[in-house]
């Protein structure tokens, strides 16, 4: 059952071509605010390279624990998605594992959630060991309570026919031992996970022995944080128009004015009703925010649902553990902004800094903010060290960040940015300017 088990949860939608959405409006939600999941829904679909043939918005005002959406809604869905020729339904809400049966039952086609949807994308583009292994992780906890279903499945594929329910007899004994099965792997993933983590601290401790700068790059998925990393780097990171295009952390170095240098990553994308395992999984990977020095908050202002991208941001960061660090906002795609656009990001955020990471434009207003904020973290220092303490001089080329050295007559007279675990050494040659 191994390779069985290394295709949970994503079974049925992995062969699926043809897909039908059902969007939930609660009582609970802002007017407006279940369409525009919807809107993201089917990008995020279409991402799986499924087609989508319909999608219905229902309004609920009380969920109903055996469908969500109670008995005559649902048989209407059903009928709407088999009227279609759909072959997946996927509802816009996370469903218990109960509920996943009883649609499939009733309906007799693959049903999925929108957290079975963002954890086959996350799966189709993990590339490092580490997204790997934490992606692994989230769909093993998310199978579990789900693997009945998965029996389901197995059913009919094996021409099981009709409604599908656990294979019974023998099925039941294979069940049980595919839940320890399940269960030991989550294990060795979590022992897998931590080493891997510890690599990663290792090599994030050899970049803090020399206190460069740091900066992290975060923002709604698809805002354009690649392309803002290429643009200021001239690395060449992958961009691509969609959702969750990369999800590995890439570091790379930038040179601002005077020598000034600083490490800036980019982060996975964050996305609404992100399922919370996934934040757990991806707690190391976003650890760049949380040990950065500051943020680089990127927002697509052409997004029609800018606050909300914004605020999302805002929760994963404090979930995180990273609302308090000092945060630049960025409105990229400017170039393709109008002034309806604009003027609503400038009341969102008054200070922000507008760009296109595509053109070029407006980049130095936020080469300049990068300075201003490690101005206040690295304070600037004018030194005269005398030609007999060369080892001071070498010293600072190693810790420090030159930005003028003048040789003199009396000594070395040179500006440098120090951190202040390290501007005490130096105090005594310190000098007017």
């Amino acid at each position: 059952m191994a390779d069985f088990l290394d295709q949970v949860p994503a079974t049925d939608s992995k062969r699926c071509q043809r897909a039908f959405l059902v969007g939930i409006q609660t009582t609970e939600m802002a007017p407006g605010e279940a369409a525009e999941l919807l809107a993201e829904l089917e990008e995020l679909v279409q991402n799986l390279r499924i087609d989508v043939v319909g999608m219905e918005l229902v309004n609920l005002r009380q969920p109903t624990p055996a469908t969500l959406t109670g008995s005559g809604k649902t048989e209407e869905l059903i009928a709407r998605a088999k009227e279609l020729d759909a072959d997946l339904i996927v509802i816009d809400e996370s469903l218990s594992p109960a509920q996943q049966r009883n649609w499939e039952k009733q309906s007799e086609l693959a049903v999925i959630d929108r957290e079975e949807v963002i954890l086959d994308i996350f799966a189709d583009r993990a590339s490092t060991r580490e997204a790997v292994l934490q992606v692994a992780l989230a769909r093993m906890q998310y199978s579990l309570p789900r693997l009945t279903r998965a029996w389901t499945h197995l059913s009919r594929q094996r021409g099981g026919g009709g409604g599908g329910g656990a294979m019974g007899g023998e099925g039941e004994t294979q069940l049980e031992q595919d839940r320890r099965l399940v269960n030991d792997r989550i294990v060795r993933l979590k022992r897998e996970l931590l080493e891997v983590r510890k690599q990663r601290g290792v090599q994030r401790h050899k970049r803090q022995r020399v206190p460069v700068p740091t900066a992290a790059i975060v923002g709604y998925t698809n805002a354009g944080k690649s392309s803002l990393l290429n643009a200021l780097t001239g690395a060449s990171v992958l961009a691509e128009d969609k959702l969750f295009a990369t999800l590995d952390p890439t570091t790379r170095q930038l040179l601002l004015r005077g020598n000034q240098k600083v490490l800036v990553t980019d982060t996975v994308g964050f996305i609404r009703r992100l399922p919370h395992g996934l934040v757990e999984a991806f707690k190391a990977t976003l650890e760049e925010a949380l040990v950065a020095d500051f943020l680089i908050h990127v927002l697509d202002v052409t997004a029609p649902n800018l606050a909300a991208h914004h605020q999302t941001t805002l929760d994963v960061l404090k979930e995180l553990g990273a609302d308090e660090k000092r945060m630049v906002t960025v409105f990229n795609k400017v170039d393709a902004a109008d002034e309806g656009h604009l003027l609503r990001a400038k009341l969102l955020v008054p200070e922000g800094i507008f760009l296109s990471a595509k053109s070029g434009q407006g980049m130095d207003g936020l080469v300049d903010q990068c300075l201003e904020l490690i101005a206040d973290a690295f304070g600037q220092m004018d030194l005269l060290i005398p030609h007999s303490r060369y080892d001071l001089i070498a010293k600072l080329h190693a810790v420090g960040h030159i930005q003028h050295e003048e040789e003199r007559d009396n000594g070395v007279f040179l500006k440098v940015r120090l951190s202040p675990g390290q501007a005490g050494v130096y105090q005594p040659f310190v000098v007017e300017s």
